[in-house]
């Protein structure tokens, strides 16, 4: 796949700097393919988004998937999450990143473009940041994620 948006993940594979040294793993096209289909009725995903599962979509050290395995897993539980909060989210999505034991994940709508913003859910009732519960981050997948890579560089821990 050729990388157009996250070539700063791509020439980053490893965290280096930390006593882990822990590196980016992704997952076949074929994989994004059927994510795809159950998550984005059919239509491909954002160009930065297929890039980043095909790039870390099995193991990201900037992003956290929880105790979930795959990525099925993840989105599957984030939307059983939003449920059992009585929080609804009526446009297409798919979680980057969850965390703080399913009260808390971060997200792309699927209809943003191919460079979409990533978005902070927030669900427990009284969570909320300025009346909030699902907030817009402003930053794109791409700068999020030069961001969170940058924080390594640094020394400094991404969440």
């Amino acid at each position: 796949m050729n990388i157009q948006f996250l070539t700063v993940l791509r020439d980053n594979p490893i965290e280096h700097g930390t006593e882990f040294n822990s590196e980016n793993k992704g997952i076949p096209i074929s994989e994004i393919q059927q994510l795809e289909q159950v998550w984005n009725n059919q239509n491909p995903f954002p160009i930065a988004l297929r890039e980043l599962l095909y790039l870390a979509g099995s193991f990201c050290y900037v992003l956290d998937t929880g105790w979930n395995n795959t990525q099925q897993s993840m989105q599957t539980e984030a939307r059983e999450w939003t449920i059992d909060h009585n929080r609804t989210i009526t446009r297409p999505f798919y979680v980057i990143d969850v965390y703080n034991a399913g009260e808390q994940f971060l997200m792309v709508y699927l209809d943003e473009g191919d460079n979409p913003n990533v978005y902070s859910a927030n669900l427990p009732q009284g969570w909320e940041q300025n009346g909030m519960w699902l907030t817009n981050i402003d930053r794109t997948l791409k700068d999020f994620l030069a961001f969170r890579i940058n924080k390594v560089k640094q020394g400094i821990n991404p969440f």
